[in-house]
């Protein structure tokens, strides 16, 4: 049937004329974009190949004798950005010139070139100016006419440190509850806590605070956000899929984000370091394990941050993020390290090689100077522990003496203020349950023994280089040290498995305050100040009973706050004071000038009463104020009048128109008594 109509229709041409194939007049043909779309997408552009390039300036000038080397650097420091396909060194009289050319196999990762590498310093002498191989035709079309740049939006994020203004210096904290569905900011207050800011899922795991409390950093399945100001603005965003980790720089100038689902081989993704102001990423880096969080300790400055792998000890600078001095430390068994608080030294430790001892070694950064090498014989292990200010290291070694089977543990301190730093040892045959420093002082408390026999010591460490025990308390129910920030007062804890027994000392004289308990504690957080601490019960712990008590240094219990599946409580740090230690010691000194202002002002916040009576009686006296004012300025503008009713004469002095007084005496008789002298 079908060859028969294709039969008749070739007559049909045959016979008569052809027929039109044309499209109708309303037909709309199918796009190129849609018939051929794939093979439009790979057309060439004009600028393919152009816009992967990149050009590097301030490069070594090298003959050919060094050229090989130079490529190798060039190649370790560029290939961290994206792969690179294709390179190109121009030379003039038998050396390079200077600047050379990089071809990336993607235009993204020439951009990310630009951005991270650009003022990357090779050495002292070459800093390098890293531009796109596009940006030159925009370079050379600049006008020689300056021309003003256009303002760029101003974003108010508001006041930063708004919460250090509050009049009644009350400290902040942020509070997670109903399984991490809700989070707020609240004021401390004795009476009760001040809500600030409320939200829901405002936080899908945690929070953290930066170190001087400008940020507050929330987690999310995309990234970290950080909020500040008044009303807690969201400041920036730093995208990391899968985050779990962070950690702040000591300035605040940099966030550094842990992820284990980024990392690939070419494009180390799993930790970044990103530029807190700009929201730029800085750096990425590879990470098997982040079971020592945090992977980079910084120095306290935030000059410097280092890791730890085996056998290498690699110290990084900013901003430019690479390799200090270009090299990582080879130290051959590294097992732990730690910055100074107060100094740029690391303190690190090896352990025994064969005939070799163990050694702690405190190295000075960016000299990499060796100040103080300390030999340790049969060690089995060593903890780091330095005080706040960088006064103290002590190195707590676990050793088997020769010819016995138990530990013994010395406390190895090493005054870091004196000359090539001495060290004195405290010996302890028990084993040793916690270990802390007095943050602003020279005494240190240990807590040693078995239980139910566990004991707390306190030592002073003396100028004259012995270290004397100040006091022991024996049969102790704590296995955790909380210091005030300030020191002299610290709290004795049992958490978790010892039900939450507190104990409150007074390290100036030994003496315990109080002794308490907080059922099944899992936490306690001292404020900022050292006024106040914080114990709770945590839902991520324990899945009953949880809330948060406030007390006073002296273990006076002020409140308990009961949130429904409370999670998580951390106070919001303070900045460093701009005061001096003179200041200080004057105000501590004149504190009694103030101090009857103080108790004042804490009587009449106790009771809700007496501040609303206070307010009202404030309202009053205002009003009266303003009344005898008003009343005053009437009877001024009255003046004239009352002149002129009394013809004149100023009658509103007592002492007015003295001259035109007249005295005038007037005698009244009052009675008369007549008395006979002979009855007297």
């Amino acid at each position: 049937m079908r060859d028969t109509d294709n039969m008749e229709a070739e007559m049909e041409y045959d016979d008569g004329e052809e027929p039109s194939f044309s499209d109708p007049e309303d037909f709309v043909d199918d796009s190129d974009q849609e018939l051929l779309g794939d093979v439009l997408r790979d057309k060439p552009q004009e600028a393919d190949g152009i816009d992967s390039v990149v050009v590097v300036d301030n490069v070594p000038q090298v003959g050919p004798e060094r050229l090989e080397k130079l490529k190798n650097v060039i190649q370790k420091i560029f290939s961290k950005f994206g792969k690179i396909t294709n390179d190109f060194y121009p030379i003039a009289d038998g050396k390079t010139k200077g600047y050379i050319f990089l071809e990336y196999s993607a235009p993204s990762h020439a951009h990310e070139a630009v951005k991270s590498a650009d003022g990357y310093k090779l050495d002292k002498q070459h800093t390098f100016r890293v531009n796109l191989f596009t940006d030159f035709d925009k370079y050379m079309s600049i006008s020689d006419e300056w021309e003003a740049p256009e303002k760029q939006p101003f974003k108010d994020f508001g006041n930063l440190r708004h919460w250090l203004e509050d009049p009644d210096c009350r400290d902040q904290y942020s509070v997670i509850y109903d399984s991490g569905e809700r989070t707020g900011i609240f004021a401390n207050d004795v009476k009760e806590p001040i809500e600030v800011e409320e939200r829901a899922r405002w936080t899908e795991t945690y929070v953290r605070w930066s170190p001087k409390g400008t940020y507050l950093a929330t987690f999310h399945q995309r990234g970290i956000a950080l909020w500040g100001g008044e009303k807690f603005k969201q400041i920036q965003r730093f995208s990391h899929q899968g985050v779990q980790l962070i950690d702040f720089s000591p300035c605040e100038r940099y966030v550094v984000t842990f992820s284990p689902l980024m990392d690939t081989k070419d494009d180390p993704q799993a930790i970044i370091i990103w530029d807190v102001l700009t929201g730029q990423k800085k750096r990425g880096f590879h990470c098997e394990s982040s079971a020592h969080w945090p992977i980079f300790k910084w120095s306290p400055d935030g000059k410097f941050f280092a890791r730890m792998t085996q056998d290498t000890l690699s110290i990084y600078e900013t901003p430019s993020m690479g390799l200090l001095d270009k090299k990582s430390l080879r130290i051959n068994g590294i097992k732990d390290f730690s910055w100074s608080p107060g100094d740029n030294i690391i303190a690190f430790w090896v352990p025994e090689d064969k005939d070799i001892p163990a050694r702690v070694t405190l190295m000075q950064l960016p000299s990499r100077n060796e100040i103080r090498v300390r030999n340790l014989f049969n060690v089995v292990d060593c903890k780091l522990h330095w005080q706040k200010n960088g006064d103290y290291l002590c190195v707590k070694v676990d050793r088997t003496p020769k010819g016995t089977q138990g530990v013994v543990t010395n406390f190895e301190i090493f005054r870091m203020r004196e000359k090539q730093v001495p060290v004195d040892v405290v010996e302890m045959k028990e084993s040793i349950i916690a270990f802390a420093w007095e943050p602003n002082g020279s005494k240190f408390a240990v807590l040693h023994g078995e239980s139910p026999r566990i004991n707390v010591s306190f030592y002073h460490v003396k100028n004259n280089g012995k270290i004397d025990l100040i006091k022991m308390f024996d049969k102790q129910q704590a296995n955790s040290i909380f210091w005030s920030p300030q020191g002299q007062f610290l709290v004795l804890a049992g958490l978790r498995s010892m039900n939450g027994a507190l104990a409150f000392v007074d390290t100036s004289d030994c003496t315990m305050m109080n002794i308490a308990e907080h059922y099944m504690a899992s936490d306690v957080e001292w404020d900022p100040t050292g006024r106040y601490v914080v114990t709770s019960v945590s839902w991520w712990s324990h899945k009953v009973d949880n809330a948060f008590w406030l007390w006073t240094f002296q273990g006076r219990l002020l409140q308990k706050t009961n949130k429904e599946r409370f999670c998580q409580l951390l106070w919001r740090p303070r900045p460093p004071s701009l005061l001096t230690q003179e200041q200080i010691k004057l105000i501590k000194k004149d504190l009694k000038k103030y101090s009857k202002i103080f108790e004042q002002k804490d009587r009449l916040s106790q009771s809700k009463a007496s501040k609303e009576l206070v307010d009202k009686r404030r309202s009053m006296m205002e009003d009266y104020r303003k009344y005898r004012e008003r009343t005053f300025d009437m009877y001024n503008e009255q003046k004239p009048l009352r002149l002129e009713l009394r013809g004149g004469v100023d009658t509103d002095e007592l002492d007015s128109n003295v001259d035109d007084w007249e005295e005038e005496t007037i005698e009244f008789f009052i009675n008369e008594e007549i008395i006979p002298i002979g009855d007297l």
